[in-house]
């Protein structure tokens, strides 16, 4: 910072430092908001298509993960980590579909949440045995690596912005699928009233297996846009699939475009509640009371977040219109 003569601090040099990291944690939020949105869309897809609640979703996020960082990993290319994630995810989310899920339509939630919580332990201790239960980590690409300036005093990392932008193409080619094709007509029909669908000739069961691909697919680019940021372990899909059920109920249960809202609000919240709740609190509290308080309350804003908008919007902020 530049000093004054006085040997002060430049109120201008310190406001624009303010800005500067209030836009950095901003940015730092739309990028985890991406990746919930990846999560999150796949499962309101499958939640409000085919009524399953599905526990597995974050298994898929978990294989795609894995697959990137051992592929990356085996041939040094990213884009190659990439296409194995989004193939692992697809097969391993139909394997299950056809497997597991096809038995539980129409049954009881509790059914699906016991079965799917079962397939959790089962993908957790099946991949232990295929890679170990040791952290992986995958290295960031020459190409992505380092920082841009984005503004004077602002340089962020290239990674980061390239998971905005993969989030933002696929909220659109997700939004064009399901508003302006055939398959986007019949997923919205089935939707609306599955018997009709099958009644008038359409392979439903064909149609809920795509669909879950989809969201499989899905998952396999949120563990893309994870891995090499995050450690690559056994279990991460549990951590993510809670906050991403915590966004389909703030977006709107069957709502694609609720998911993306949701997303983007709650990766806004957790960003900039990380970075200023600790001041808040630090600057109202002693240090022995506040540093464990604003732990606890950045871990909970999400939730805080959450009950605020089933206060206002009891179906979400974007509800599907029945």
């Amino acid at each position: 910072m530049i000093a004054r003569g006085g040997g002060g601090v430049d109120p201008r040099v310190e406001e624009a430092d303010t800005v500067i990291f209030f836009l950095e944690q901003l940015l730092n939020g739309l990028q985890y908001g991406a990746m919930l949105f990846m999560l999150a869309s796949g499962l309101t897809l499958i939640f409000g298509i085919m009524g399953v609640i599905n526990l597995t979703h974050g298994s898929f996020y978990m294989v795609g993960a894995y697959s990137a960082a051992v592929v990356t990993a085996a041939t040094g290319s990213m884009a190659l980590g990439a296409l194995a994630a989004l193939a692992g995810a697809a097969l391993y989310g139909t394997g299950i579909e056809i497997t597991v899920i096809r038995r539980l339509y129409g049954r009881d939630h509790l059914y699906q949440v016991l079965a799917t919580f079962g397939l959790i332990l089962f993908s957790n201790e099946a991949m232990a045995m295929l890679v170990g239960r040791q952290p992986l980590f995958m290295a960031i690409p020459p190409l992505l690596a380092g920082s841009v300036r984005l503004l004077p005093g602002l340089d962020y990392p290239v990674i980061r912005l390239a998971f905005i932008a993969v989030g933002a193409l696929v909220a659109l080619g997700l939004w064009l699928l399901v508003n302006h094709t055939r398959l986007g007509m019949l997923i919205r029909a089935g939707a609306d009233d599955r018997q009709m669908v099958d009644a008038l000739g359409v392979d439903i069961g064909r149609l809920y297996t795509i669909v879950f691909a989809l969201g499989a697919v899905l998952c396999g680019i949120a563990g893309v846009m994870a891995a090499p940021l995050l450690a690559v372990e056994i279990g991460m899909g549990e951590r993510i699939l809670i906050a991403g059920f915590v966004v389909i109920v703030v977006g709107g249960v069957g709502s694609v475009r609720g998911a993306l809202a949701g997303a983007l609000l709650i990766g806004l919240v957790d960003g900039l509640g990380r970075a200023y709740l600790p001041q808040i609190i630090q600057s109202l509290l002693p240090p022995s009371i506040a540093d464990t308080l604003a732990a606890g309350l950045v871990s909970a804003s999400i939730y805080v977040i959450m009950a605020l908008v089933l206060l206002v919007r009891p179906l979400g902020l974007f509800p599907v219109r029945s």
